[in-house]
């Protein structure tokens, strides 16, 4: 049995810090150079003018988010030789063309595969219209079917979530599909892999899917080539080079665990120590997790082949991996397609978003949930830097009469951006929704729920790196088991918590609002 030793920071701080230090050494050589040649030659420094000018007036042309338009033209025009260099760089929110081929091809490949019953669809659009119309937005632009629930279970923290996990773990027969964007060494990363190791002896098939840079300060290098030594398949996505590149923009922020296509499990919770509280490093971490039995689960069995085979260019059976395993306690028959669960029970579905085009499902998903709530929504964030979107979303609700509570961390995991979150209070505490700092600690939930019937738990947060440059995952649930636990766990916390005033919101100092205003404008870039 493996020693669950505690994280390692050393070699991997280094390696951060090595290659962040020559990323900023490349930009900074390359801008000296810009900057050199339009000094030394007018003409030079004129072209750079003309440059910047088209550059900016094409990113105002463009179909993208008006935040960003404005953050980019500021720059741009406003610095010209840092905007161009940074925009060539890093400015594209969607990935390069040659990405969304691949990944069109994978998804087209997929597609037989995320089929729904029609049955299900008109059951769901007689019992609620508003969650129909949700569903249908998931299905035709997620691509993603919508299921009868057999059972899902939330869980409001970490601790809570991970014994039941491993012994699901330790059930399994045919595969296990794990995607995190965090592994760390330690007890849980420890733990889990105990089990695999076993699971690879009795002939288990088991995948794991990790973001590099989301592990790299707490994980050995090439962790990907240990665990196949252990006989487990392994990718490290979007390994992190002392490189420039764009795709270092989109990381798999998703969090997928998946056993034999009978249960699966999405939230915030990823496998490194502060997510059970095993270690504490801003308090008390504040999470949730959901899992999920019956079909559904065949929709984060679709999600992880295709991440699968858009990263590491091998295509799984999809056949193999989603058929109904025979000595299954989750379905009462052998057939999938033919299987209904009792009556009265709710629905849930399953969804992804990828940064490959302009159509931001995560975020649509919550708008639209905002949009059409009628006595309540409630949501949990570990960030809140927004759209005006998002924002004029949240204020209209609670001008509606929409009871708008919004649950942020009292103590942050980075400064410079719990600082933009705070930014955003004044306008909406003023515009009637209420918003509360947990005060035990660190909030990294990413739940909403609303009117007792509708909730959404997955790895997306408010922010604009999960709502536009990441992979990411969710699960949309209308009346099932989890939604009322959701708000359950929501109100507990607000009871822990701190209602943030008005007059908190006055910031008077001239120097600081200047400073919050600079950072709000470049929000997007962060």
């Amino acid at each position: 049995m493996r020693k669950h030793r505690p994280r390692r920071y050393g070699p991997s701080i280094i390696n951060f810090f090595m290659t962040a230090i020559l990323i900023i050494a490349q930009f900074v050589w390359l801008s000296s150079v810009v900057a050199w040649g339009a000094r030394a030659n007018s003409g030079i420094n004129i072209g750079l003018q003309v440059i910047a000018l088209i550059l900016a007036l094409y990113i105002c042309s463009r179909d993208i988010r008006s935040s960003h338009k404005i953050s980019w033209t500021f720059l741009i025009l406003f610095l010209p030789i840092v905007g161009i260099v940074t925009y060539f760089l890093f400015g594209r929110p969607e990935l390069t063309s040659g990405k969304r081929k691949k990944m069109s091809a994978v998804l087209e490949d997929s597609k037989p595969y995320r089929i729904g019953e029609e049955a299900i669809r008109k059951d769901l659009a007689v019992e609620c219209p508003d969650a129909y119309l949700q569903s249908e937005y998931i299905a035709n632009f997620a691509g993603y079917p919508l299921h009868t629930e057999v059972d899902t279970r939330y869980y409001d923290s970490g601790e809570a979530m991970f014994p039941e996990y491993l012994s699901d773990l330790k059930k399994a027969k045919h595969f296990v599909f794990i995607e995190f964007f965090i592994l760390g060494t330690g007890e849980m990363l420890g733990k889990t892999l105990d089990i695999l190791e076993e699971k690879v002896k009795e002939g288990v098939e088991v995948f794991i899917i990790f973001d590099d840079f989301g592990s790299i300060q707490v994980l050995p290098r090439k962790f990907d080539v240990t665990l196949e030594a252990m006989g487990i398949h392994a990718i490290r996505f979007n390994p992190f080079r002392p490189f420039l590149s764009i795709v270092m923009n989109n990381r798999d922020h998703r969090k997928i665990v998946v056993v034999d296509n009978q249960v699966c499990y999405t939230g915030g919770v990823n496998l490194s120590d502060e997510y059970i509280n095993a270690i504490s490093r801003f308090g008390y971490w504040k999470d949730a997790a959901v899992r999920i039995t019956g079909p559904a689960t065949s929709n984060f069995s679709v999600m992880f082949m295709e991440m699968w085979e858009y990263a590491r260019g091998e295509k799984l059976d999809y056949a193999k991996f989603l058929r109904p395993f025979e000595n299954n306690p989750y379905y009462e028959r052998t057939d999938i397609q033919s299987y209904k669960p009792e009556k009265g029970v709710g629905y849930v579905q399953p969804y992804c978003d990828f940064p490959l085009d302009r159509e931001y499902v995560g975020e649509n998903v919550y708008l639209n949930l905002i949009g059409r709530a009628h006595h309540y929504v409630y949501i949990a964030t570990p960030y809140l830097i927004i759209s005006s979107e998002v924002s004029k979303a949240l204020i209209n609700a609670a001008k509606c009469g929409v009871d708008v509570r919004i649950l942020v961390p009292a103590i942050p995991d980075k400064k410079l951006v719990y600082t933009l979150t705070k930014s955003n209070f004044r306008s909406l505490v003023n515009g009637g929704v209420k918003i509360y700092t947990y005060t035990p600690g660190f909030v990294h939930t990413k739940c909403f729920v609303a009117d007792d019937s509708i909730a959404t738990i997955g790895s997306i947060n408010l922010d604009y790196r999960s709502l536009t440059l990441h992979f990411e995952c969710g699960s949309f649930h209308y009346n099932t088991k989890a939604v009322m636990d959701v708000k359950k766990d929501l109100l507990s916390a607000i009871d822990e918590s701190h209602m943030v005033s008005v007059e908190e919101c006055e910031n008077k100092n001239v120097v600081d609002r200047t400073i919050l205003m600079v950072l709000k404008l470049f929000a997007p870039m962060l």
